[in-house]
C-alpha cells in the first residue's frame, strides 16, 4: 500500500545476489514459459476455455498471494514463501490480487522479470493462476513503457495463467469472473470475480478536489454494475444463484465498519463487541486504506447473494477476517519481503498467503478459510533485504541456498 522510500530503494539494487532459495531448475523451456519474454511486444495468444472443476471428492482449493510488490531484484524470501506455500497446499488456484510488481524497474526488460519472477513459481509446478490490479503495478510504467494493458498481455501468454483481455467498456484492466464446474457435469458449483479496484482518487470532481480524504482509488458504478448484471445472468443461465468470491486489491469501507462494529465509534470496546457479533479473528496494524467514495459494491453482494467473500490485501499487516452481515471480508497480508512490514525486528511476521477451501457439497460451497505464514515454514524473517538477480528469461541455470 505504501509508497516504498526511495533512498531504500536505490540501496536495494546495490545489494549483491543472495543465496537460499530453494534450489529449481530455472529453464523456461522445462517450465513452459512464454519463449517471447525478451520480445519488444508481448502479444496474448488466445485463451482456451477454462477448464476450472472441482475434483472428484469435490473440494477445490484457492490461495490468495498479496503485495509481492518488488523489482526485478526480488527479495528471495518471496519466491521461497510463494514456494513452500503451494508445494505444502497444492492449491488448484492462485489468485495474485494485486500490487504484483511496484517501482524501480528502469526498462520493458526489467519490467518482464519482475512480472516472471512471482509467475513462475506458478507455471513450474504448472498450477492455473490469474491476477488482479493493485495501486501499485504501474509504478514502473513511466520508465518502463509497459502499462497495465501491456502486463495483461504479457501475463497471458504464460500457459497456465487464466486472465482474460476482461470486459469491454469498464473502469480498470482485466475486470473478469471465472467459473468452477462441478466435479460432474458442466454447470458452475462456484465463481470467482476478478475487480481492478483502480490506484488513486482522481485530482477533483465538480471542481472539488479529495484534500483530507483518503487518496486511494474505488470500483466505479459501471463495475459494481457489470458484477450485479453478470451474477443475474449466471443464475438465468443455471438455474440457480452461484456462489462466489470477490477479489479487490483495495478494501472496502465495509473492512473498516466490521472491525470497529460501527460507522462513528473507533473505541476497544465498539471492536469487542465486532469481534462476537461477526466472528472476527486475525490481526489489524494498520487502518484500513479505502477510497474517498463507497462503491456501492456491498449493497450490490447483499441484494443478490450470492457472494460469499471479499477479500483484499493493500493493508500488509493487516490480516483479519469476519462475516458481516453473511459476507466474509478479509485480509490476505502481504507475500512481499521487499516491501514494508511491522516495525522493526517484526517487520516480517506477518508475511504469508490466505487458503480458501471449496467443497461443493456444503451449502455456500466456501468451507474455510485461513491464513498461512512464512513463520510456519521455517523461512527467516530477519529485519533485512535479501534480493536477488532476476530469474533467467531464457538460459538454464540453478538458485544455489
Amino acid at each position: 500500500m505504501r509508497h516504498k522510500d526511495q533512498n531504500k530503494e536505490l540501496d536495494r539494487r546495490s545489494f549483491l545476489k543472495i543465496g537460499g532459495m530453494s534450489t529449481i531448475a530455472l529453464s523456461l523451456a522445462t517450465a513452459g514459459l512464454p519463449g517471447d519474454l525478451l520480445t519488444n511486444t508481448a502479444e496474448a495468444k488466445k485463451h482456451k476455455p477454462t477448464k476450472l472443476q472441482f475434483n472428484s471428492d469435490g473440494k477445490f482449493k484457492v490461495v490468495q498471494f498479496n503485495d509481492t510488490q518488488d523489482d526485478e531484484r526480488i527479495d528471495r524470501r518471496t519466491i521461497e514463501l510463494m514456494e513452500k506455500v503451494l508445494d505444502s497446499e497444492k492449491p488448484d488456484f492462485v489468485v495474485i490480487n494485486g500490487d504484483c510488481i511496484t517501482g524501480g524497474c528502469d526498462t520493458e526488460l526489467e519490467m518482464k522479470q519482475a512480472l516472471n519472477n512471482v509467475a513462475f513459481p506458478m507455471e513450474e509446478r504448472k498450477i492455473k493462476w490469474a491476477v488482479t490490479f493493485g495501486n501499485h503495478d504501474e509504478d514502473s510504467s513511466g520508465k518502463s513503457g509497459m502499462y497495465e494493458e501491456d502486463m495483461l498481455k504479457f501475463y497471458m501468454n504464460y500457459p497456465c495463467n487464466m486472465n482474460e483481455p476482461g470486459e469491454k467498456g469498464l473502469t480498470g484492466t482485466g475486470n473478469m469472473n471465472l467459473h468452477i464446474k462441478r466435479s460432474k457435469g458442466n454447470k458452475a458449483a462456484f465463481n470467482l470475480w476478478l475487480l481492478d479496484s483502480g490506484r488513486y482518487a482522481p485530482s477533483q470532481i465538480a471542481g472539488q478536489n479529495f484534500a483530507g480524504y483518503p487518496h486511494w482509488d474505488w470500483l466505479r458504478f459501471n463495475q459494481v454494475n457489470w458484477y450485479y448484471e453478470e451474477s443475474k445472468s449466471i443464475e438465468k443461465k443455471y438455474g440457480y444463484k452461484v456462489p462466489s468470491l470477490v477479489f479487490i486489491h483495495i478494501p472496502l469501507w465495509e473492512h473498516r465498519f466490521m472491525w470497529h462494529g460501527s460507522v462513528d465509534s473507533r473505541t476497544s470496546s465498539s471492536h469487542e463487541l465486532a469481534v462476537k457479533r461477526h466472528g472476527i479473528v486475525g490481526e489489524r496494524n494498520e487502518a484500513e486504506c479505502p477510497g474517498p467514495i463507497n462503491s456501492g459494491l456491498f449493497t450490490a453482494m447483499l441484494d443478490r447473494g450470492d457472494v460469499k467473500g471479499v477479500f483484499c490485501g493493500h493493508d500488509h499487516i493487516n490480516t483479519y477476517c469476519g462475516n458481516y452481515y453473511g459476507i466474509m471480508l478479509g485480509y490476505a497480508g502481504n507475500t512481499g519481503f521487499g516491501t514494508y512490514g511491522l516495525p522493526g525486528a517484526d517487520r516480517n511476521r506477518l508475511r504469508g498467503a490466505r487458503v480458501f477451501h471449496l467443497d461443493e457439497n456444503k451449502e455456500g460451497v466456501l468451507a474455510d478459510t485461513h491464513m498461512v505464514f512464512a513463520k510456519d515454514y521455517g523461512i527467516d524473517l530477519t529485519a533485512n533485504d535479501q534480493s536477488i538477480d532476476p530469474l533467467p528469461l531464457n538460459e538454464k541455470e540453478k538458485v544455489k541456498a
